[in-house]
């Protein structure tokens, strides 16, 4: 489904999710993965695998954590591309000026002699999105 608003914040281009059972079916069983690399984890440490004269207590906890966290970028994976619509909206388009959080009459630059200038600039540097 597609749009012909050129506004700010319209919806370009809606393609809604394809929600397919087989990816569902995946998230659970990685899911279930997923819990038992946390508990194998969570075992590890309270069994006191990990410590100075446990190296490969170390590297197995370590590797169990490495699984735990490929495991559920998988998780997100698969959610993001099946479950979540693609949606593309009309953005604004910025000049050079407006990039740097510069306002135009400012383009050549301003003097800090004024303390309050300098205040303000300030304020600028520190918050770009601030509003007088």
């Amino acid at each position: 489904m597609s749009s012909t608003g050129g506004n700010y914040g319209d919806i370009h281009r809606y393609e809604p999710a394809r929600e397919s059972t087989a990816a569902m079916i995946g998230i659970v069983l990685l899911s279930v993965i997923e819990i038992v690399f946390v508990g194998l984890f969570t075992y590890g440490l309270v069994a006191g695998w990990a410590g100075e004269n446990a190296p490969t207590g170390n590297m197995f906890l370590g590797g169990a954590m490495a699984a735990i966290f490929i495991n559920l970028a998988f998780i997100l994976l698969l959610y993001r591309k099946e479950f979540l619509p693609d949606v593309m909206i009309v953005k604004k388009r910025r000049r050079k000026w407006e990039d740097l959080y510069i306002r135009q009459e400012d383009v050549e630059g301003r003097s800090l002699a004024d303390p309050a200038d300098l205040w303000e600039t300030f304020k600028r540097a520190v918050y770009p999105y601030y509003r007088k």
